[in-house]
């Protein structure tokens, strides 16, 4: 007898039933659970954008002829919420005046952030590389074929940096507050305290100087094979110029250390060299290892190592609350545990109070890599990988997005022909507020009656 689904009144349909035929009913005696209002979909049968939609990933920004390093450049500042807030307040329009400059670049960067929050589909950038086109004629030369020339991806950040600089005020108005002149340098930029030495002349006294910054540079040679070597060489340095005490050129030593660290900290490896016969920014492919939370302490004046103690001292607090927690199981507990795990984590200032936009404890976390595949700077293929959730990276390739893991960005160390760490995006390490459970407040509670009596 071949199965067959029934009535609940009937068995018509059933064939060559018999007497004492032993069957197998499947069913049950309740009504049957209504059919879903929408059909389940499985991630391989869904599309790319669906893809996107369904996993919070951003929309990818399609190539319109060599812009690569432009779509990678703009990736990677949208991972500072800071930065899109403050494009978010801000007033500029397209006007025939303000399309080009710096008016025009903050607008055309409001335009396309907006959109790509508003969609899962790719996005094309085109009035972002027309106002780029007009303000910077360069980054619109052609070659062969009328196709856009390939540009430099650091040029264009600081290009677009330097913009951002002019057009976005700063934040803070009140006394007590450092007000810095622009948004960019609040959050983005840096100071070093310089010394400059006469190696020729011991009579000559030092000069001391403000240098300001808003990238870092790490220096390449032979020797350098991890990038806090490469950022500690660029604070010593030897340059020559007209002495006023010997009244000709001489050998000075220049000494910096870092007196100001901002919340976003912008490293760039100094990976192109113009060879002269070849009339190209050669690459350098060395590895360099890069780590995903850094501690800049190293870099600091000791003023500025002094002012970073106290946030400092928090993260060993939490750090030795963490250890005391795992050691007894049960006294202390942290907001993710069990009942608290749904209340909202709160965080420790990162910037100090009078100072907006700074890093107060020096530590940092990777959220963004700009990485360059090709042998030199006006060829090959620029790709953004920006910090998702926990250890995912979306790797942003024009318009094709993927998710990696944290293994596979630090790969991107360099030694070959694969994707090549160029410049990097540290953000600002966040330090939990720690909560004792009511428990362990009792307790402590219970034990100033205890050292009263005792005293």
């Amino acid at each position: 007898v071949k199965g067959k689904a029934i009535g609940d009144d009937s068995w018509s349909g059933i064939k060559n039933l018999k007497n004492n035929i032993t069957m197998m009913m499947m069913g049950s005696a309740s009504d049957l659970p209504p059919e879903p209002a929408e059909k389940t979909q499985f991630i391989e049968d869904m599309t790319e954008s669906q893809v996107n939609q369904a996993s919070d990933y951003p929309p990818g920004l399609h190539n319109l002829g060599n812009t690569c390093y432009m779509a990678a450049t703009l990736q990677c500042l949208k991972t500072v919420p800071e930065l899109k807030a403050k494009l978010e307040q801000s007033s500029g329009q397209f006007t025939r005046q303000s399309m080009v400059g710096s008016e025009g670049i903050c607008a055309a960067m409001k335009q396309l952030y907006k959109e790509m929050d508003t969609t899962s589909e790719p996005v094309t950038p085109l009035v972002m590389l027309k106002v780029l086109h007009m303000t910077f004629p360069r980054f619109a030369e052609r070659g062969e074929g009328g196709v856009f020339q390939q540009q430099d991806a650091n040029e264009c950040w600081t290009e677009i940096m330097r913009m951002m600089s002019e057009y976005l005020p700063g934040e803070g108005s009140t006394s007590t507050q450092t007000v810095r002149k622009s948004f960019i340098e609040q959050y983005f930029g840096g100071e070093n305290v310089t010394t400059l030495k006469c190696s020729e002349s011991e009579e000559e006294p030092e000069a001391k100087s403000i240098e300001k910054w808003t990238q870092l540079r790490c220096h390449i040679n032979t020797d350098v094979r991890y990038m806090q070597l490469g950022l500690t060489m660029g604070l010593k340095e030897n340059i020559e110029k007209t002495s006023p005490t010997l009244g000709r050129n001489a050998v000075y030593v220049k000494t910096s250390n870092v007196n100001r660290l901002p919340s976003y900290l912008t490293i760039n490896f100094i990976r192109f060299f113009y060879k002269e016969k070849e009339n190209i920014n050669a690459k350098v492919l060395k590895d360099i290892k890069f780590p995903m939370e850094y501690d800049a302490l190293e870099l600091c004046s000791p003023e500025l190592k002094e002012k970073l103690a106290p946030a400092r001292d928090l993260f060993e607090n939490l750090r030795q609350k963490k250890i005391e927690k795992e050691l007894s199981g049960k006294d202390i507990k942290n907001k993710h545990d069990e009942k608290d795990e749904k209340k909202e984590v709160k965080y420790e200032p990162t910037s100090f109070p009078d100072d907006i936009g700074s890093n107060n404890s020096g530590y940092y976390e990777l959220q963004a890599v700009l990485t360059h595949q090709g042998r030199s700077s006006s060829s090959g293929h620029y790709v953004a990988w920006v910090k998702h959730k926990e250890d995912n990276w979306i790797k942003c390739d024009d318009e094709k997005l993927s998710i990696v893991k944290d293994e596979d960005v630090l790969k991107l160390s360099g030694g070959g022909d694969w994707h090549v760490a160029y410049t990097l995006l540290y953000g600002p390490k966040r330090c939990e507020v720690w909560e004792e459970t009511e428990e362990k407040k009792e307790e402590k509670k219970e034990e100033v009656p205890e050292m009263e009596k005792m005293e």
